[in-house]
């Protein structure tokens, strides 16, 4: 007698009830959530010690960048999210995000919560609907952190972790900067890009990508990034460390090039925050 094949839903409900029926919850969060430290993912680096790998972690409110070790290929991954490089068929990160949008879940913090004996540990939380509580799932930061990135979830940290980084030296990839901060991702402008774009004959960085208040003031991608703070940035490196080094509270200027005109933007350091629903409208975390 031949047996029917199961539908692809069929598939994915059975897997997501296997998932529901597992321990999610088997690690609680090593560090309360009130205590953990929201960050901007900012690029990835080297550790110029090893070599290895780091993901680089731009607190919101010190404006401090932080490296962690992760491994090559979760190295790759958030490099290829954040330069949006299109691949033939998806990737592991990204059929993750695509399994957890055919579920109606979503992806909306990720947590560095612990760094026990040179191992750091993570957690996902998941809004599924039809559920009045969040999912937390173990992860590893890495992984955790490549979502991230494609979901635009939200990213705490302990704050040990990013005491324990901070004395860790690095560097950016020599072939492959690309940088986020306030929300803004810059890459370096090549020529095919400035006569593609039609971008003028100036020194700045081409705008890759823009979220939260950036977005929402009118800044798009494809702009070119003249000044940062009066300054012209000469790397994507340099547009990260131009925005570090503005004062906490202060707001930093940008100037660029849109549309054939140049504007101004004054952003707070904190500008790169993401805002999920799992805050109330005062903006209180919900735990």
């Amino acid at each position: 007698m031949r047996v029917p094949c199961p539908t692809l839903p069929t598939l994915l409900l059975a897997a997501w009830l296997a998932l529901m029926a597992a321990p999610l919850d088997a690690r609680e969060l090593a560090t309360p959530v009130e205590d953990l430290v929201e960050v901007e993912l900012a690029s990835v680096g080297m550790s110029r010690l090893t070599g290895s790998p780091v993901v680089l972690l731009r607190e919101m409110v010190s404006g401090d960048v932080v490296p962690i070790f992760i491994g090559v290929p979760e190295a790759r991954a958030i490099l290829m999210a954040m330069h949006d490089t299109p691949v033939p068929r998806p990737m592991t990160h990204d059929l993750m995000r695509d399994l957890l949008g055919a579920l109606d879940a979503v992806l909306e913090r990720v947590y560095v919560d612990d760094l026990d004996e040179g191992t750091y540990y993570g957690m996902l939380e998941l809004r599924v609907a039809g559920q009045d509580s969040p999912l937390r799932v173990d992860t590893r930061p890495s992984d955790a952190l490549a979502l991230a990135v494609r979901t635009g979830a939200r990213i705490l940290v302990a704050p040990q972790i990013l005491v324990a980084g901070r004395d860790l030296e690095y560097e950016g990839l020599p072939d492959e900067q690309v940088v986020t901060a306030l929300g803004i991702t810059v890459v370096a402008v090549t020529p095919s890009l400035r006569e593609t774009l039609e971008l003028p004959e100036r020194p700045g960085l081409l705008v890759n990508r823009t979220a939260g208040l950036a977005a929402e003031a009118g800044l798009d991608p494809g702009a070119l990034l003249l000044e940062i703070n009066g300054e012209i940035p000469t790397s994507p490196m340099g547009f990260l460390e131009r925005v570090r080094a503005t004062p906490s509270g202060e707001r930093v200027e940008l100037r660029y090039w849109q549309d054939g005109q140049e504007h101004t933007l004054h952003l707070p350091v904190d500008a790169g925050r993401q805002v999920d629903e799992a805050e109330d409208e005062g903006g209180e975390i919900r735990t």
